[in-house]
């Protein structure tokens, strides 16, 4: 009887061992199978987040660019507009660019009435030569006042890039060769830009 007891005693040892196993290889692969899904909830939650951060990269990028094409389109309709005022600007000067310098030729066109008014009833020769003198002195002195001024020719060296040759003859003397003899018709320079070329004769 006690054998017999003793056998049982040690199955019932063997069952609850066993059990145990068992509840242990069960506990062990529910932890497991926990463990696993919170990977995947884990994994979906970072799926998840890196495609609402690519929404979002997305988002600011179209921000952005809605601004750059906002700020594009009025910087072309303000140059569009400086494009069009400039070029009336400029239309309105060509018009009135010789406004000016009109308003101060009438004084000298007065005085050369005055002297055509005079020439018939006077009689000395003289004052009238000196009228227009006066008159020439008053209108040399507007042109360089407007920054024109005369080009120097004779006894000159020829230059072509302020003379033009309209012929050649022998030089009267040794020192004006390849040197301007006589001017046919004055050159002027408007500031430092030839606007009249002066037309010489050059010694040879």
């Amino acid at each position: 009887m006690t054998k017999d007891k003793s056998k049982s005693n040690k199955e019932e040892l063997k069952d609850k061992d066993i059990e145990t196993t068992e509840n242990q290889i069960v506990e062990e692969t529910c932890e497991k199978e926990e463990s696993k899904i919170e990977e995947n909830k884990d994994t979906k939650k970072t799926k998840k987040s890196s495609k609402e951060k690519k929404a979002d990269e997305l988002a600011e990028l179209t921000i952005q660019l809605q601004e750059i094409s906002d700020k594009y389109v009025r910087l072309s309709a303000e140059f569009d507009n400086y494009r069009k005022r400039t070029l009336k600007e400029k239309m309105e000067l060509t018009k009135s660019g010789g406004e000016k310098i009109l308003i101060n030729i009438l004084p000298v066109m007065d005085n050369f009435e005055r002297a055509l008014q005079s020439i018939d009833a006077a009689k000395d020769i003289d004052a009238i030569k000196d009228g227009v003198h006066l008159i020439y002195g008053n209108f040399k002195e507007f042109v360089t006042q407007n920054g024109v001024k005369e080009i120097e020719a004779v006894n000159q060296a020829f230059d072509t890039d302020i003379h033009e040759a309209i012929t050649k003859i022998p030089a009267p003397t040794k020192e004006l060769k390849g040197k301007v003899v006589d001017c046919v018709e004055k050159g002027y320079f408007l500031h430092d830009k030839v606007i009249r070329f002066a037309k010489v004769v050059v010694g040879e």
